[in-house]
């Protein structure tokens, strides 16, 4: 049987998590707050995307941990990239976009 997963993350601004997701080419849905899952069951999300291969994830807000967890159904996980890899590749690319945006507000020129 089925179920959806929580991935803890250290993911804890929605505007870096958006640009991250946005830079990798995923498409980022702000409109539809839920994932759906086995037997077309539904969970809640703050950010939802669809990966390649059919495979449903979201990015629901923890307030105890006050950061994004990762909620999707590993059964129903068809991505070509395992979970763990596409945790990595986020966070890196959020990293990324978190430094570029705190550099830019301390007034430094960003030059790539």
């Amino acid at each position: 049987m089925s179920h959806f997963s929580t991935i803890k993350t250290q993911l804890k601004e929605k505007t870096p998590l958006i640009k991250a997701l946005d830079t990798l080419g995923y498409l980022v849905n702000l409109e539809e707050k839920f994932v759906k899952g086995y037997k077309g069951k539904f969970t809640a999300v703050d950010i939802s995307l669809d990966l390649p291969q059919n495979t449903k994830v979201g990015f629901k807000w923890n307030e105890m941990s006050k950061s994004y967890e990762l909620v999707t159904d590993l059964d129903l996980w068809r991505f070509d990239l395992p979970v763990e890899r596409f945790i990595s590749k986020v966070t890196q690319m959020y990293a990324y976009q978190t430094i570029i945006s705190k550099t830019a507000e301390d007034g430094y020129q960003i030059v790539e």
